[in-house]
Protein backbone atom coordinates (compact mmCIF):
# COMPACT_ATOMS: atom_id res chain seq x y z
CA UNK A 1 0.00 0.00 0.00
CA UNK A 2 1.39 3.15 -0.84
CA UNK A 3 1.63 6.39 1.48
CA UNK A 4 -0.83 9.00 1.23
CA UNK A 5 -0.39 12.75 2.19
CA UNK A 6 3.00 14.32 3.28
CA UNK A 7 4.33 10.51 3.24
CA UNK A 8 3.69 10.53 -0.52
CA UNK A 9 7.36 11.12 -1.98
CA UNK A 10 7.13 10.13 -5.33
CA UNK A 11 3.41 10.27 -6.61
CA UNK A 12 2.72 7.24 -8.45
CA UNK A 13 6.15 5.87 -8.14
CA UNK A 14 6.78 2.43 -7.34
CA UNK A 15 9.33 3.40 -4.81
CA UNK A 16 8.26 6.47 -2.68
CA UNK A 17 11.41 7.06 -0.78
CA UNK A 18 14.06 6.64 -3.90
CA UNK A 19 13.72 10.14 -4.64
CA UNK A 20 14.55 10.74 -0.90
CA UNK A 21 17.34 8.37 -0.54
CA UNK A 22 18.71 10.06 -3.69
CA UNK A 23 18.74 13.26 -2.36
CA UNK A 24 20.21 12.52 0.70
CA UNK A 25 23.29 10.77 -1.16
CA UNK A 26 23.81 14.24 -2.84
CA UNK A 27 24.09 16.03 -0.04
CA UNK A 28 26.37 13.77 1.91
CA UNK A 29 28.95 13.97 -0.79
CA UNK A 30 28.53 17.95 -0.86
CA UNK A 31 28.77 18.14 2.81
CA UNK A 32 31.85 15.87 2.28
CA UNK A 33 33.50 18.32 -0.47
CA UNK A 34 32.91 21.01 2.26
CA UNK A 35 34.39 19.05 5.36
CA UNK A 36 37.29 17.76 3.57
CA UNK A 37 38.52 21.50 2.38
CA UNK A 38 37.58 22.64 6.27
CA UNK A 39 39.64 19.97 7.58
CA UNK A 40 42.92 21.82 7.06
CA UNK A 41 41.81 25.06 7.97
CA UNK A 42 41.82 27.54 10.80
CA UNK A 43 38.44 26.64 13.13
CA UNK A 44 36.23 28.51 15.47
CA UNK A 45 35.91 25.52 18.13
CA UNK A 46 32.93 26.01 20.97
CA UNK A 47 32.07 23.72 23.87
CA UNK A 48 28.98 22.15 24.35
CA UNK A 49 27.75 20.00 27.04
CA UNK A 50 31.69 19.15 28.23
CA UNK A 51 34.91 20.64 27.51
CA UNK A 52 34.92 17.05 25.32
CA UNK A 53 31.85 17.47 23.41
CA UNK A 54 32.93 20.33 20.91
CA UNK A 55 31.23 21.87 17.82
CA UNK A 56 32.62 24.04 15.16
CA UNK A 57 31.20 26.64 12.44
CA UNK A 58 31.75 23.54 9.87
CA UNK A 59 29.08 21.90 12.05
CA UNK A 60 26.48 24.58 11.83
CA UNK A 61 27.40 25.26 8.03
CA UNK A 62 26.80 21.49 7.00
CA UNK A 63 23.90 21.20 9.26
CA UNK A 64 22.18 24.60 7.33
CA UNK A 65 23.08 23.17 4.18
CA UNK A 66 21.42 19.93 4.48
CA UNK A 67 18.09 20.70 6.08
CA UNK A 68 17.72 23.71 4.13
CA UNK A 69 18.11 21.63 0.76
CA UNK A 70 15.65 18.79 2.22
CA UNK A 71 13.06 21.52 3.29
CA UNK A 72 13.46 23.21 -1.00
CA UNK A 73 13.29 19.60 -2.39
CA UNK A 74 10.17 18.08 -0.04
CA UNK A 75 8.72 21.04 1.26
CA UNK A 76 5.87 18.40 2.82
CA UNK A 77 8.45 17.57 5.54
CA UNK A 78 8.71 18.98 8.47
CA UNK A 79 10.46 17.13 11.16
CA UNK A 80 14.17 17.17 11.09
CA UNK A 81 16.24 15.62 14.17
CA UNK A 82 19.75 17.47 13.75
CA UNK A 83 22.65 17.25 16.52
CA UNK A 84 23.12 21.22 16.19
CA UNK A 85 19.67 22.20 15.89
CA UNK A 86 19.14 20.14 18.61
CA UNK A 87 21.38 21.48 20.92
CA UNK A 88 20.48 25.23 20.53
CA UNK A 89 16.79 24.16 22.32
CA UNK A 90 14.65 22.15 19.30
CA UNK A 91 12.61 19.28 20.20
CA UNK A 92 14.13 15.56 19.25
CA UNK A 93 10.66 14.02 19.07
CA UNK A 94 10.74 11.11 16.67
CA UNK A 95 6.55 11.06 15.23
CA UNK A 96 5.33 9.07 12.83
CA UNK A 97 5.79 11.88 9.87
CA UNK A 98 8.81 11.67 7.56
CA UNK A 99 11.73 12.59 10.00
CA UNK A 100 15.63 13.64 8.72
CA UNK A 101 17.71 12.29 11.54
CA UNK A 102 21.24 14.25 10.84
CA UNK A 103 24.80 14.61 12.32
CA UNK A 104 26.65 16.77 10.16
CA UNK A 105 30.02 16.26 11.23
CA UNK A 106 30.09 12.90 13.52
CA UNK A 107 33.73 12.86 15.19
CA UNK A 108 33.73 17.23 15.72
CA UNK A 109 37.15 16.32 17.89
CA UNK A 110 38.82 14.76 14.98
CA UNK A 111 38.06 17.57 12.76
CA UNK A 112 39.26 19.68 14.95
CA UNK A 113 42.49 17.94 15.36
CA UNK A 114 42.72 17.14 11.57
CA UNK A 115 42.20 13.85 12.86
CA UNK A 116 41.05 12.33 9.56
CA UNK A 117 38.45 10.09 10.48
CA UNK A 118 35.44 11.94 10.07
CA UNK A 119 31.95 11.75 8.68
CA UNK A 120 28.68 12.66 7.60
CA UNK A 121 25.64 10.87 8.29
CA UNK A 122 21.60 11.13 7.12
CA UNK A 123 19.14 8.96 8.15
CA UNK A 124 15.25 8.96 7.07
CA UNK A 125 12.34 7.07 9.04
CA UNK A 126 8.77 6.90 8.79
CA UNK A 127 6.19 6.27 10.75
CA UNK A 128 8.87 5.90 13.38
CA UNK A 129 10.41 2.70 11.43
CA UNK A 130 14.36 3.73 9.77
CA UNK A 131 13.91 3.74 5.90
CA UNK A 132 17.42 4.57 4.70
CA UNK A 133 21.11 5.92 6.14
CA UNK A 134 23.50 7.61 4.24
CA UNK A 135 27.22 7.62 5.67
CA UNK A 136 29.95 9.80 3.92
CA UNK A 137 33.30 9.16 5.39
CA UNK A 138 34.85 12.36 4.07
CA UNK A 139 38.61 11.78 3.97
CA UNK A 140 38.12 8.37 2.11
CA UNK A 141 35.66 9.40 0.23
CA UNK A 142 33.83 6.17 1.42
CA UNK A 143 30.14 6.31 1.13
CA UNK A 144 27.91 3.98 3.01
CA UNK A 145 24.44 3.13 2.38
CA UNK A 146 21.76 0.97 3.48
CA UNK A 147 17.88 1.10 2.75
CA UNK A 148 15.26 -1.28 4.45
CA UNK A 149 14.79 -5.12 2.54
CA UNK A 150 17.61 -3.68 0.10
CA UNK A 151 20.81 -4.31 1.38
CA UNK A 152 23.89 -2.30 3.02
CA UNK A 153 26.51 -1.46 0.54
CA UNK A 154 30.09 0.97 0.41
CA UNK A 155 30.95 2.83 -2.86
CA UNK A 156 28.20 0.11 -4.64
CA UNK A 157 29.79 -2.94 -2.49
CA UNK A 158 28.13 -4.98 -0.51
CA UNK A 159 28.91 -5.35 2.98
CA UNK A 160 28.52 -8.49 5.02
CA UNK A 161 28.65 -8.10 9.02
CA UNK A 162 31.15 -10.97 10.67
CA UNK A 163 29.59 -13.89 11.74
CA UNK A 164 31.64 -14.14 14.98
CA UNK A 165 30.17 -15.36 17.81
CA UNK A 166 32.44 -16.17 20.32
CA UNK A 167 33.85 -13.22 22.35
CA UNK A 168 37.57 -14.26 22.85
CA UNK A 169 38.23 -13.97 19.17
CA UNK A 170 36.34 -10.36 19.13
CA UNK A 171 37.35 -7.19 17.85
CA UNK A 172 34.99 -4.84 19.70
CA UNK A 173 34.72 -0.86 18.55
CA UNK A 174 32.90 1.91 21.25
CA UNK A 175 33.62 5.84 21.83
CA UNK A 176 34.10 7.60 25.48
CA UNK A 177 31.47 10.17 25.39
CA UNK A 178 31.03 13.60 26.14
CA UNK A 179 30.90 12.61 30.16
CA UNK A 180 34.07 13.08 31.78
CA UNK A 181 33.33 12.91 35.19
CA UNK A 182 34.77 10.35 37.62
CA UNK A 183 32.01 8.17 38.21
CA UNK A 184 31.63 8.10 34.60
CA UNK A 185 35.06 7.26 33.38
CA UNK A 186 35.02 4.40 36.04
CA UNK A 187 32.12 2.84 34.68
CA UNK A 188 33.42 3.10 31.26
CA UNK A 189 37.15 1.64 32.10
CA UNK A 190 35.40 -0.85 33.69
CA UNK A 191 32.96 -2.21 30.86
CA UNK A 192 36.89 -1.86 28.79
CA UNK A 193 38.59 -4.26 31.40
CA UNK A 194 35.61 -6.57 31.48
CA UNK A 195 35.73 -7.10 28.10
CA UNK A 196 38.86 -7.21 28.22
CA UNK A 197 39.10 -9.86 30.90
CA UNK A 198 36.53 -11.86 28.90
CA UNK A 199 39.73 -12.04 26.61
CA UNK A 200 38.10 -10.17 23.91
CA UNK A 201 41.46 -9.42 20.86
CA UNK A 202 40.82 -6.11 21.52
CA UNK A 203 38.55 -2.90 22.12
CA UNK A 204 39.22 0.33 19.75
CA UNK A 205 37.84 3.99 19.72
CA UNK A 206 38.47 5.53 16.71
CA UNK A 207 36.71 9.06 17.37
CA UNK A 208 33.67 8.46 15.34
CA UNK A 209 30.28 6.28 15.81
CA UNK A 210 29.18 6.48 12.43
CA UNK A 211 32.28 5.09 10.87
CA UNK A 212 32.79 2.63 13.49
CA UNK A 213 29.32 1.20 13.11
CA UNK A 214 30.11 0.76 9.64
CA UNK A 215 33.31 -0.86 10.11
CA UNK A 216 31.15 -3.11 11.83
CA UNK A 217 28.58 -3.53 8.81
CA UNK A 218 31.58 -4.25 6.32
CA UNK A 219 32.74 -7.38 9.08
CA UNK A 220 36.26 -5.28 10.07
CA UNK A 221 34.93 -5.22 13.62
CA UNK A 222 32.53 -7.95 15.65
CA UNK A 223 30.87 -5.92 17.88
CA UNK A 224 30.26 -2.00 19.00
CA UNK A 225 29.04 -0.90 22.29
CA UNK A 226 28.26 3.07 23.98
CA UNK A 227 26.72 4.39 26.65
CA UNK A 228 25.98 8.31 25.36
CA UNK A 229 25.20 7.77 21.37
CA UNK A 230 22.59 10.03 20.28
CA UNK A 231 20.18 9.27 17.83
CA UNK A 232 21.64 11.52 14.44
CA UNK A 233 25.08 9.16 15.27
CA UNK A 234 22.65 5.69 15.35
CA UNK A 235 19.79 6.06 13.17
CA UNK A 236 21.41 5.98 9.66
CA UNK A 237 24.12 2.84 10.71
CA UNK A 238 21.14 1.42 13.02
CA UNK A 239 19.71 0.41 8.40
CA UNK A 240 23.11 -0.13 7.93
CA UNK A 241 24.11 -3.07 9.73
CA UNK A 242 20.47 -4.31 9.69
CA UNK A 243 21.15 -4.88 6.07
CA UNK A 244 24.42 -6.02 5.95
CA UNK A 245 23.08 -8.67 8.38
CA UNK A 246 23.48 -7.55 12.13
CA UNK A 247 22.27 -6.96 15.03
CA UNK A 248 21.15 -3.62 16.57
CA UNK A 249 19.82 -3.45 20.50
CA UNK A 250 19.52 -2.23 23.85
CA UNK A 251 22.05 -2.24 26.13
CA UNK A 252 19.49 -4.26 28.79
CA UNK A 253 19.55 -6.92 25.52
CA UNK A 254 15.96 -5.91 24.07
CA UNK A 255 14.89 -4.35 20.95
CA UNK A 256 16.78 -0.67 20.37
CA UNK A 257 15.16 2.36 21.36
CA UNK A 258 16.56 5.20 19.22
CA UNK A 259 16.15 7.74 21.94
CA UNK A 260 17.67 5.46 24.88
CA UNK A 261 21.56 7.03 24.23
CA UNK A 262 22.64 3.23 24.47
CA UNK A 263 23.06 0.13 22.12
CA UNK A 264 24.98 -2.45 21.57
CA UNK A 265 25.75 -4.00 17.91
CA UNK A 266 27.30 -7.03 16.27
CA UNK A 267 27.39 -9.18 13.47
CA UNK A 268 25.14 -12.29 14.95
CA UNK A 269 23.12 -12.02 18.38
CA UNK A 270 25.03 -14.01 20.42
CA UNK A 271 27.78 -11.81 19.84
CA UNK A 272 25.29 -8.77 21.07
CA UNK A 273 24.09 -10.62 23.66
CA UNK A 274 27.35 -11.58 25.49
CA UNK A 275 28.59 -7.70 25.11
CA UNK A 276 25.37 -6.72 26.79
CA UNK A 277 25.49 -8.96 29.75
CA UNK A 278 29.09 -7.78 30.73
CA UNK A 279 27.95 -4.09 30.51
CA UNK A 280 27.38 -2.06 33.65
CA UNK A 281 24.75 0.58 32.50
CA UNK A 282 26.18 4.22 32.30
CA UNK A 283 22.82 6.98 32.36
CA UNK A 284 23.17 8.93 29.49
CA UNK A 285 19.33 10.35 30.16
CA UNK A 286 17.23 10.18 26.87
CA UNK A 287 17.43 11.92 23.57
CA UNK A 288 13.57 12.67 23.69
CA UNK A 289 13.69 14.63 27.12
CA UNK A 290 16.86 16.86 25.98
Amino acid sequence: MKPSGEDQAVPGGGDPWEECFEAAVQLALRAGQIIRKALTEDKHVSTKTSAADLVTETDHLVEDLIISELQKRFPSHSRFIAEETTASGAKCVLTHSPTWIIDPIDGTCNFVHRFPTVAVSIGFAVHQELEFGVIHHCTEERLYTGRRGQGAFCNGQRLQVSGETDLSKALVLTEIGPKRDPATLKLFLSNMERLLHAKAHGVRVIGSSTLALCHLASGAADAYYQFGLHCWDLAAATVIIREAGGIVMDTSGGPLDLMSCRVVAAGTREMATLIAQALQTINYGRDDEL
